[in-house]
This record gives structure tokens, C-alpha cells and sequence, in this order.
């Protein structure tokens, strides 16, 4: 019998309905939940011990239900806040409530030992800060644009008096009481305007790169995807444009820049990762590069690779392929 794929995602994940899609065209069992549903549509009861060392027993959706024994790879998308489903109990109890789930259910979700994680939230985490993300590209030997984290203007201003200066957000604006989220985008600064106001909370400022396009590096297991992205205004930051005016070009990776990039997929214990740079030219010179980031939970549905990536999905938790490297996705 074939182990089924669990997918821990919200219930509105497009990405996440293409590689479903594939797995069930494959005829391979899925599992599609979301954490925060907990109550009467997510039921569960597991259990360990000593003449058992794993985890073991039932989690129950309104569709299916699951042994986790069965569970042989999980695809852990963008899951909804576990505190959505008790925001309308008074603070301290939704704090409980939401941290007891995080720690029981959540716990237990991250602890599958014979399952492949693409990713596993605890990559994730270790692998979302940007600071390591530039520190890790830099032991690499890739590209990286000079880079100053900050609260004091002092120190702004003497890095901004070395050329033109960007200002990057490290994440994006946090949900509003509409429960819609935002983004900063990437933007020139005029160090004219740093004052004490820079104080309040941490900055990150960048060496503009004069960069002609950029390029989006998708990474699943050993398989590379990369598309060079031009915009018509030639924009800064090529998100906060209408996206169907984007000009894609499928674009080949360099073998020095594609053989950094499976170090940095395994030095995080990732099997996927959305790379993205800077390109000051063609893209044939590994020269041409710069690091920018990597999304460790990134979006590529939007990609006109989409189809080939989402076959790849499905190729690497149906373990025909185990990642990267050999504890990649794993706990």
C-alpha cells in the first residue's frame, strides 16, 4: 500500500492544490489538513512509549482519517495561525489554547522520524532569518551585496556616503485588524532622511547593485528551475508591478552558482528553497550573480515552469527522489 502524503496547509493554497493534484493523478494517498481547524473537523489521538519509540496512532479530518504509520512524507505549506481558531476567547485563554495545540498537535506533526518534511518547520525557522541567509551565501563564495543591519543613523549615513542605498524590509507587514497582510517593497533611501527615528527598531540597508534583471532559482530536491525576470519600467523591485507584464526567460544556472546552492539547501537541512538575485549580466558568468535571498516556504505557481516544479513536488515526497542530500527534510 502506498504511504500517504500528508499536506499541513490552509484551507486557500493554490500552490499547494497543483502538487495535490499531481499526487492524486498518481493515484498516491493524501492527507490535507490545517492545524488550527482543531475541534470536531480535526480529531486525533497518539501515543508513545517505551516498547514503542514512536509516535503512533489516528489524526482525523471530516474526509479521512490517518494512521501515522502511514504517513511516508509531509508537505508542510503555510498552515493558518493556530490562534485564528481562539481568537474569540479572552486573551489569556486563546494564548493557552493556541500554545497547547502548537506544543500537542503541532508537536507530534513535527516528530513523524520515518517521515520526508518538505520543509520541516524547524528548517524553516532556522533558515528564515536574512542575516543567516547572507551570512551562509558569503561562505558560499556567492555574491553579496554589501550589507548594513542598524538602528543608529550614524552609521547609515557613512554607508550610505559609498553609493546608492536600498531599504529592505526582513518581513512583510503583519495582518491589519482586516486580516489582510502587506509588503514593504524593496525602495531607494536618500540618507538625507536618517534620524533618530531609525532607533525604534532594526534596519537593513543595502548597496544598490546595478543589476539589469533579476532571476528566481527554484531548488526541489536535485532538480533547479531558474527563470530570469524583467520588468518594462526596469523597476527596482519587480513585485510591486502588474506581474502580467513580466517578461520570463528561462535562464541556466551556472554549475559553480547550482552546486552553492545544494550547500545552502543542506547546510539548513532544507529540500526545497526560491533563491533570489541580482543579475548585472547575461547570467553566463557566475560573476553576474548576486545573492539576494532565499524563501525557504517560497511561492512558484506563478512561474511558467509551474507544471515541470509541481511534478518535482510530487516526485520528491512519493520519495523517488530524497532531496538534496540524504538527511535534507528529514527531523
Amino acid at each position: 500500500m502506498a504511504l500517504t502524503v500528508l499536506v499541513v496547509t490552509a484551507l486557500e493554497d493554490v500552490t499547494a492544490d497543483r502538487v495535490i493534484a499531481s499526487l492524486n493523478a498518481r493515484g498516491v494517498p493524501v492527507m490535507r489538513i490545517d492545524p488550527a481547524d482543531i475541534g470536531p473537523e480535526l480529531v486525533f489521538g497518539f501515543r508513545i512509549g517505551s516498547d514503542s519509540p514512536l509516535w503512533r496512532g489516528t489524526i482525523r479530518s471530516a474526509t479521512r482519517e490517518v494512521e501515522l504509520v502511514e504517513v511516508g512524507a509531509v508537505y508542510y505549506r503555510r498552515p493558518t495561525p493556530y490562534a485564528d481558531q481562539f481568537r474569540h476567547l479572552p486573551q489569556q485563554q486563546r494564548d493557552f489554547a493556541a500554545a497547547e495545540t502548537r506544543h500537542g498537535l503541532g508537536g507530534v506533526l513535527h516528530s513523524l522520524r520515518r517521515a520526508m518534511y518538505v520543509n520541516h518547520p524547524a528548517a524553516v525557522a532556522r533558515a528564515d532569518f536574512k542575516p543567516a541567509q547572507l551570512l551562509k551565501f558569503a561562505e558560499l563564495g556567492l555574491n553579496v551585496p554589501p550589507t548594513l543591519i542598524t538602528n543608529d543613523a550614524a552609521p547609515a549615513r557613512e554607508f550610505a556616503a559609498q553609493g546608492h542605498v536600498v531599504y529592505k524590509s526582513f518581513r512583510g507587514l503583519p495582518r491589519g485588524e482586516d486580516r489582510r497582510t502587506g509588503a514593504l517593497w524593496t525602495q531607494r533611501v536618500d540618507p538625507d532622511s536618517f534620524d533618530e527615528a531609525l532607533k525604534v527598531t532594526a534596519h537593513l540597508f543595502q548597496a544598490e547593485i546595478p543589476k539589469v534583471a533579476d532571476a528566481r532559482v527554484t531548488v526541489v530536491g536535485h532538480r533547479v528551475f531558474a527563470q530570469r525576470i524583467t520588468t518594462p519600467d526596469r523597476e527596482l523591485d519587480w513585485r510591486r508591478g502588474n506581474w502580467e507584464e513580466l517578461v520570463h526567460t528561462p535562464l541556466t544556472v551556472p554549475a559553480v552558482i547550482k552546486a552553492a546552492l545544494h550547500r545552502y539547501l543542506h547546510s539548513f537541512g532544507l529540500a526545497f528553497g526560491c533563491f533570489d538575485f541580482g543579475l548585472t549580466g547575461d547570467g553566463d558568468d557566475p560573476d553576474d550573480w548576486w545573492a539576494i535571498e532565499c524563501n525557504p516556504n517560497g511561492q512558484w505557481g506563478w512561474l511558467p515552469d509551474a507544471e515541470a516544479i509541481t511534478e518535482a513536488f510530487a516526485d520528491i515526497l512519493t520519495v523517488k527522489e530524497a532531496g538534496g542530500h540524504e538527511d535534507a527534510g528529514r527531523p
